[in-house]
């Protein structure tokens, strides 16, 4: 599965030259014009952001400092790209958690170098990491192996049947589970449960982990599933 990387800059024809090179070497990339468009196409999905710093409204700074306190996309790696070109810059630029910077202007080769450095430095990081199976949609993050639940950043308690409930809709968005389904998943060795427990552990769910409880849904007579 090909890597996906965003390309955030206002300059759109420098952004399609990078797309178009960087698809060339068999990533996925897409493109957003703004700090305020990046942050609208849930940057969690992405493996890689290459940002640069100056744009206009949210600068690249802000949004870099924005994506570092969000759990779910604080450990992307960000190279800036930018025409400042001074050490301080650069200095400030690592110190706000880039994993790279390069200058403007800059060639297509030293970006694709960049870029596979850093998904290599961050696929060893990943590969250490005891969290590597986090399940994430924006500020709502799971980490299965824990039984931890966090919403933007606060954890939330959740019994073990409420978690699991969860865990199995959000690692499955999109897809619709009927009660009975969820009973077999979550409830395998009981003998007897009723359907409305699962209505229940449903309401719970949603009243603990705020904003994101509407994107559970529910599909009168079929079941349900977690939107994006």
């Amino acid at each position: 599965m090909a890597e996906k990387i965003l390309i955030v800059d206002d300059e759109e024809t420098l952004c399609e030259v990078l797309k178009f090179n960087l698809e060339a070497e068999g990533y996925e990339a897409d493109v957003a014009y703004s700090a305020e468009e990046a942050l609208s196409m849930s940057p969690e999905r992405y493996s890689l952001i290459l940002l640069d710093i100056m744009m206009g409204g949210i600068s690249g700074v802000q949004m870099a400092n924005i994506l570092k306190r969000n759990p779910s996309t604080a450990d992307i790696p960000v190279i800036f790209c930018t025409a400042k070109d001074s050490e301080e810059d650069m200095v400030n630029g690592l110190h706000l958690g880039a994993d790279d910077y390069v200058t403007k202007p800059y060639s297509v080769r030293n970006i694709l170098a960049r870029v596979k450095a850093v998904l290599r430095r961050a696929g060893k990081s990943a590969a250490r990491s005891e969290d590597t199976d986090k399940v994430a949609y924006k500020g709502l993050v799971l980490f299965p192996d824990r039984k931890v639940c966090l919403v933007d950043g606060n954890e939330v308690k959740l019994p073990r049947k409420e978690f699991e409930i969860l865990l199995t809709l959000l690692s499955n968005r999109g897809k619709l589970f009927s009660r009975d389904e969820l009973l077999h998943r979550i409830w395998p060795d009981e003998v007897i449960v009723l359907n409305r427990v699962v209505d229940v552990n449903i309401t719970r769910i949603r009243q603990k982990i705020g904003e994101y409880g509407k994107n559970i849904v529910t599909r009168p007579g079929y079941g349900y599933l977690f939107v994006e």
